[in-house]
This record gives structure tokens, sequence and C-alpha cells, in this order.
């Protein structure tokens, strides 16, 4: 049987602000990203999703991030590459902390935002990434594009590298995705994310922004907590694959 893991960003909130619904997505995703303080997040939020998560047997994968509160991580820098290896595993570190209070470990490191596209092509902050993912645990799973800088460092690093797509965004023909400031970047219409996560699952393939179909294999689907309605859209695309014969199950 087919089968794919569910990830959503969680604990994008910081002090008595939350973005993400948490406690719902949790009873549809199989993964959850948390974010640890630098793009989003605070220590209260990170202990309570890690809680929330354990019990109910969610994997809890560290979001790291540059250090843009302001921005929500979603500005290009320029880290130095020591800099941000320390930084990723920083973040890892702090997250690691509640999940383990909480019973449970960090499973998986995946980057957010500018950073999750910087290293889809970029070298050498890859390989910061890479490192700092070392630091922290030369046994953790990296999830990312495929295809990817950050994901070919990885799996030469020794580390598990994953695979993901994002159902809600649009790709180009180069299988990588439409920035986020162009028209049509995000994939709105529920029913269309609905069908795009069916076929991602089973056939690998899903239509570029230009119409042509393009390959892309993943072991873990996206599902943007921030979006509107997104715990309903959650379990429509939960529904949808189980119905569709494919079984959703965390990759780690």
């Amino acid at each position: 049987m087919t089968s794919i893991d569910l990830n959503a960003d969680l604990g994008e909130g910081f002090g008595r602000w939350q973005l993400t619904d948490d406690e719902r997505l949790l009873s549809v995703v199989t993964s959850a990203n948390v974010a640890c303080g630098f793009h989003a997040g605070d220590a209260a939020t990170m202990r309570r999703v890690c809680e929330q998560a354990a019990e109910r047997g969610v994997r809890i994968g560290a979001q790291v991030s540059y250090r843009d509160l302001a921005g929500f991580g979603r500005r290009a820098m320029d880290v130095p590459p020591a800099e941000l290896a320390a930084e990723v595993a920083y973040q890892i570190g702090a997250l690691e902390v509640f999940a383990r209070a909480a019973g449970t470990r960090v499973s998986y490191v995946k980057p957010h935002g500018a950073l999750y596209n910087r290293v889809v092509h970029d070298e050498e902050q890859a390989g910061a990434v890479v490192g700092g993912v070392l630091l922290a645990d030369a046994a953790l799973p990296v999830l990312g594009l495929p295809g990817s800088r950050l994901l070919e460092l990885a799996a030469k690093a020794g580390l598990p590298a994953v695979t993901e797509a994002f159902a809600d965004r649009a790709y180009t023909e180069q299988g990588t995705l439409v920035p986020r400031g162009q028209d049509g970047a995000m994939v709105t219409d529920p029913e269309a994310v609905v069908e795009r996560s069916v076929g991602l699952a089973r056939s690998g393939v899903v239509t570029s922004h230009s119409g042509v179909p393009v390959g892309v294999r993943a072991r873990s689907l996206c599902l943007h907590g921030d979006t509107p309605g997104a715990v309903e859209l959650a379990r429509r695309v939960r529904a949808r694959l189980e119905e569709s014969g494919v079984r959703v199950e965390a990759f780690v």
C-alpha cells in the first residue's frame, strides 16, 4: 500500500499571539514542524505543542529558521556559515528540551521560509544547515525539497534525507516552488489542494504553474497551518488520501 506522512507548521505564535490551531491540527497530521523561536514560537508555546504532540503520537520536528521574528523568517538574509550552523543547532537543542520533558524526542529537522528556499540551490548555506544538524544529533533526518542541495549534502553527511511536497504551493517546471511574491504562488481552491494531494501521494506528479506535469516524489506532504480553514482542509486531505488507498503514517 502507498503511504505518506502529513506534516504541518505548528507553534507559530509568540506570547499572547497565536497563528496556528495547533491542538486541532495535531489530531490530523502525523508530523509537526515546531517553530523554535527564530521565526515564531516561544518557550511556553514549544513546550505546549510538544506535550500535545506526544499525547497524540505525532512526531516532532524542529523547524529551524533565520533569526527573523519581525519578518516571520521569510526575508532573505546572509548569515555566515559558522553562525548559521550554530543557530540551527541552538534551535534543535531548545526544542529537544521540551520534547524530552514530554516523553519523546525531536525526530527530524526542516528549514522554514527563506532558509528553506535558500538551501535548495545555495551549497554554502545548505552545508551550514547540515553542519548544525550534525552538531545537535548526527542521526536526525532532514526534510526538504526533492533535488535540493540540502538533501544532497545531508545524504553525503550520513543524515537520512526525506523528500517533501506541497499540495497548496505552485511548482515551476523545474520542480521548485513558485516564490510567494508571484501571482498564483499559492493554490487556494480547497478541492484543488485535495486532488493535488492524492496525485502527489499516488503518482508523484503535480501540474506546474505553466500547466506542465512535473515529477515530485515525496515521502511527506506539507499542509500549511497558517492558511484560512487549515484544519478542515487538512481533514479533507487526510480523508481523501485514505479513501484513495493511501496509508497516512509518519516517515520516522
